[in-house]
């Protein structure tokens, strides 16, 4: 017959655990009320006067402990950070959020909550304290509430630190650590304390060197308490309440960075979260005491079946009979299936209004959504998929994790949290296979919104023996054409028309600037950094079509010099290619991801003034970037009409370039601006 204590540890972990932890032996990197006078002197930020802050230190630890009384286990982890404020615009690191998970009853709390401000004022640190109602709350998710408090009187200058405890019930959501910030940070660290119970799977990334990576094994003291019970049965009867200390082995982990440097944005890039350094942790199991081991993160599997039954998912994928009227004189019209695809795309898509929340589940009916026109992505790509099923088409849900929201490792445990994003999947008669989006309005059918362009997505099958991994790799590019006849004068100014043409994903970007800003203020934007221009007519076309590229048509003039010139020069490409490089810095350390390949073209005629000749044109160039990379081409040559002809072209063949790339990259681009900025030198003859 099993002990008290054993019996307990048993319910504990089917509970969900409990403990009490020793400390850890090293000393903490910072004590919480006494600055260092040192961190008033500005000589010692000399190095750091382009960051508006920099965090000094930021200590965090965690470990286990036995709830109140004395059942279930808790984690608790504490936070101390110190941070330096150097100019105005590093006020807001005095405001500090900090997020609580809550579930049915029960939620983290945030007790402990100390802070300072510190002023030097007249060689004395003057320090202010955080009141205690300074601190509010306000609701961020679903299931998460946001404590948020300011630290008082900030100044240039001023020292802030606080401190705080959140204590959880709920194990699987272990507090990850972020060692690099937006901000310099002169020391990181986190330590946590795991027992042996608990299998938990860590995952470092960024690119940062680890100072300190500790992991030393010791003994633990976890006192476990029950309260007097009646067991059932023949041998049963009355047991008594008690305690018992049991000892088990711990893992005392301690991780640290020092001189991180300030994390920095950088173009075509996803979220930060990908590459900023830092750990997470997963619950992937309990190993109790005789007992075997537990798994406790979900399979594939389990995440198919719970999305398929919920309520807020796959119930809502059998409820679109109500469209059966308005879906059968569209299905009629068509024989296509990729047309019939497109119609019922058009429907969905002209009938719910996205509201601009990336959600996975609905936020209730999918026929309350077509009702009221507006709903969360997941509103309007459930009704698409039910709406596609109900057409006749076997029309599944990809899970996506949005650019925003991080990139998914196929490799990991399978976790839905990684989701926040849902789109169709539609299987054709001739093999191919379509990803479709119905949130937005301007974007045709089978093309992804840029934000979903992240990797891969999950597919959901109704047996889930079939469900997989799909590419969310786009077969769209993002095409520029431009087509221009410039008439040049004898003062360099000269008249011309524009014909232009915005495919593919540069379509979808256009048409939005367009129904955003208006004709007027879109041209008007066109004159921006253009000086002496002047746009007399345009005209845009196929603006509805959105399977076609949209075309602007313009006349334009530019001024020239006060008189003629006996020579001139021209930079004829500078206003319609690429005026400068993207990539500003000398190194970067994670991938460039441009969401889709490129193609840009400028085809020009230049007609020279009557009386003038080429004296000097650029040179016909062809650059490559590695591994079929991408290529630019350009070419100039005269033609007996007393004309320059120029082409120009780039392209980029792939959506993502690796680190390690980035080096051929900027070169390339720098080479390709630098061209078309070249100028054409034109005499008056003789």
């Amino acid at each position: 017959m099993p002990t008290p204590l054993l019996r307990r540890l048993v319910l504990l972990a089917v509970l969900g655990s409990a403990a009490t932890v020793p400390a850890l032996g090293q000393n903490e990197p910072i004590k919480f009320g006494k600055p260092d006078l040192k961190d008033f002197d500005p000589k010692n930020f000399v190095a750091d006067s382009a960051a508006e802050a920099v965090v000094l230190c930021d200590f965090g630890r965690s470990r286990f402990e036995v709830g109140p009384a004395g059942e279930g286990f808790q984690t608790v982890f504490e936070r101390v950070t110190r941070i330096k404020i150097l100019q105005k615009a590093g006020y807001d690191w005095a405001t500090v959020e900090v997020p609580l998970y809550h579930k049915n009853n029960s939620e983290e709390k945030l007790t402990n909550l100390k802070g300072f401000t510190y002023n030097l004022v007249n060689g004395e640190i003057v320090k202010e304290k955080l009141e205690s109602s300074s601190a509010f709350r306000e609701e961020s998710g679903p299931n998460t509430t946001t404590r948020k408090f300011t630290l008082p009187n900030v100044r240039e200058g001023a020292v802030i630190e606080y401190s705080y405890t959140v204590v959880s019930d709920f194990l699987f959501n272990f507090q990850d650590w972020q060692f690099q910030q937006s901000i310099p940070v002169r020391w990181s660290e986190y330590r946590a304390q795991i027992p042996e119970y608990f299998d938990y799977k860590t995952m470092m990334q960024g690119y940062l060197p680890l100072a300190v990576s500790e992991h030393p094994q010791g003994a633990g003291q976890y006192t476990v308490r029950w309260s007097s019970s009646i067991e059932p049965g023949m041998n049963g009867g009355r047991t008594s309440g008690g305690s018992e200390t049991v000892t088990a082995q711990v893992t005392n982990h301690r991780w640290a960075v020092q001189n991180a440097p300030a994390f920095r944005e950088e173009p075509f890039m996803t979220s930060s979260r990908d590459h900023v350094a830092r750990i997470d942790f997963e619950l992937a199991g309990l190993q109790w005491p005789g007992q075997g081991y537990r798994p406790m993160t979900s399979t594939w599997q389990s995440i198919n079946d719970e999305l398929l039954t919920a309520e807020g998912f796959g119930a809502q994928l059998r409820r679109a009979g109500f469209l059966r009227d308005k879906l059968t004189p569209l299905l009629a019209q068509e024989k296509d299936p990729a047309a019939r695809v497109a119609a019922v795309h058009a429907l969905v898509r002209s009938a719910v209004k996205y509201d601009g929340h990336d959600q996975l589940y609905s936020s209730g009916s999918v026929r309350k959504a077509y009702d009221q026109h507006r709903g969360n992505a997941a509103d309007v790509n459930l009704l698409l998929i039910a709406a596609l099923r109900e057409a006749g088409f076997q029309a599944n849900p990809v899970l996506v994790s949005t650019r925003e929201h991080g990139a998914v490792n196929a490799n990991y445990m399978p976790m839905l949290s990684r989701f926040n994003y849902v789109v169709a999947h539609v299987p054709l008669p001739d093999g191919k296979e379509m990803l479709v989006d119905a949130t937005e309005e301007l974007l045709p059918c089978g093309m992804l919104p840029t934000r979903c362009l992240n990797g891969q997505g999950r597919l959901i099958m109704p047996n889930a023996a079939e469900s997989r991994w799909v590419s969310l790799q786009p077969t769209q590019r993002l095409t520029e054409y431009q087509q221009i006849q410039l008439v040049l004068d004898e003062k360099g100014g000269y008249t011309g028309k524009v014909h232009s043409e915005h495919g593919g994903y540069a379509g979808s970007a256009q048409r939005s600037r367009l129904r955003e800003k208006g004709e007027k203020k879109f041209v008007e934007d066109l004159l921006t950094g253009r000086e002496g221009w002047n746009v007399s007519k345009y005209q845009f076309g196929q603006r509805e079509d959105l399977a076609k590229a949209l075309s602007f048509d313009y006349e334009l003039t530019a001024a020239g010099g006060d008189a003629p010139a006996g020579l001139l020069y021209v930079r004829p490409l500078q206003h319609f290619g690429n005026s400068k490089n993207p990539f500003v810095h000398e190194s970067r350390q994670f991938p460039v991801d441009f969401g889709c390949p490129v193609d840009e073209t400028v085809v020009m005629t230049l007609t020279l003034p009557a009386g003038y000749e080429v004296e000097e044109l650029p040179k016909p160039t062809s650059i490559s970037l590695p591994d079929n990379g991408g290529r630019f081409l350009f070419q100039a040559q005269p033609a007996a009409d007393g004309t320059v002809q120029m082409m120009s072209r780039l392209n980029l063949s792939r959506a993502v370039y690796s680190a390690e790339e980035y080096a051929s990259l900027r070169e390339f681009y720098r080479l390709v601006v630098a061209k078309q900025a070249e100028q054409i030198v034109l005499k008056k003859k003789s």
